[in-house]
């Protein structure tokens, strides 16, 4: 067995030694899922005979038994778990998800057994703060130094907040400079316990944004090009997925192409070339971005006007532009040089 898996298990069994009766010993192994699943109240109950709410009575009890026996010193292994757990979360920015801190202590096999000891850990010290699994928050475990359970919601809420009023992605940086902690780590860390933020790139952003949380292909070339802020080919933007931060980075050309097709922010601007709409480009053939652009002047351009900003917004030869400029349906031509719409 790993060391400090032993270590944690020895802190477990003597936790355990604490309670005197077996149905209290059941009841808080079953609950934590020390020797096995998390059981509900109405499983325990179903088991022991006896109703959900004597259940959760018994839980808070004997908890409280067990916390003053831990401040106490009277569970002698208890505190060199405590000890690798408390400078694995300051390694870790004082708070972490209780899945992240088990990665971290155990290695990457970490069990749900393994998960569920260190969080029991965390709900007996003194020297520990467990943050309940919700809709906003990931079960997590702190210093309690740092905060208790309702500090450390109220951190996480104002890192929240600020980002909603922002209205876009903030760099730790950014949030830092808004808010009140000793090091950027121990943001990214309180940031990191919240299930409404998502981080990408060294952003941070409502989880529901895609720019920081992509869900899928199209908004994963959107964030792919609006990081790039210039033009990309689709094989290009496909290399640039395989070697992003995405969850998942299994993707085709194929597939990567056949949105850039259907989706309305890419513009094609070139053999391949994609563009976001948002820089100003616009879908259409060479002849159509000719006429708009003279359509926009509202007078006679040169040659060299009309060349100079079609290739700003299309990335093909100039012979090209030359060509379509000589279609007398579309264009006629003013004086020697300069060309106008022929409507």
């Amino acid at each position: 067995m790993d060391q400090n898996a032993e270590v944690v298990a020895k802190a477990i069994n003597g936790s355990l030694k604490i309670i005197e009766q077996d149905r209290e010993r059941e009841i808080i192994s079953r609950r934590f899922g020390l020797s096995g699943s998390k059981e509900t109240l109405e499983q325990i109950g179903d088991m022991l005979s006896i109703t959900r709410e004597r259940v959760r009575q018994l839980e808070k009890a004997i908890l409280i038994r067990l916390r003053i026996a831990a401040e106490d010193n009277n569970i002698p292994e208890l505190a060199h778990a405590e000890k690798i757990i408390v400078r694995n979360l300051t390694e870790m920015g004082r708070i972490a998800k209780v899945s992240d801190l088990a990665e971290k202590i155990f290695g990457d096999k970490v069990s749900d057994k393994q998960r569920q000891e260190l969080a029991f850990i965390g709900e007996i010290s003194a020297n520990l703060t467990v943050i309940e699994e919700s809709d906003k928050y990931y079960n997590s475990i702190g210093i309690a130094d740092y905060g208790n359970e309702k500090e450390t919601k109220q951190k996480v809420d104002e890192i929240v907040n600020l980002v909603k009023k922002n209205k876009a992605p903030m760099s730790i940086d950014e949030i830092d400079n808004n808010t009140n902690y000793e090091h950027p780590d121990h943001i990214k860390a309180v940031a990191s316990i919240s299930k409404l933020l998502a981080t990408l790139n060294g952003y941070w952003g409502l989880a529901k944004w895609p720019t920081v949380n992509p869900k899928n292909i199209r908004d994963k070339i959107y964030v792919v090009l609006e990081e790039k802020r210039e033009p990309m080919h689709f094989e290009e933007i496909a290399e640039a997925i395989k070697k992003s931060d995405f969850r998942r980075k299994d993707v085709t050309i194929q597939a990567i192409h056949n949105e850039l097709i259907k989706d309305s922010r890419f513009v094609l601007i070139g053999r391949g070339i994609y563009a976001l709409d948002s820089w100003g480009y616009k879908k259409g053939t060479v002849s159509e971005t000719i006429s708009d652009i003279l359509k926009q002047a509202k007078k006679p351009l040169t040659r060299e006007q009309i060349v100079k900003k079609v290739l700003s917004m299309r990335k093909v030869k100039e012979t090209t532009i030359l060509l379509n400029l000589q279609n007398k349906k579309l264009f006629k031509k003013v004086d020697k040089n300069s060309y106008t719409t022929a409507d």
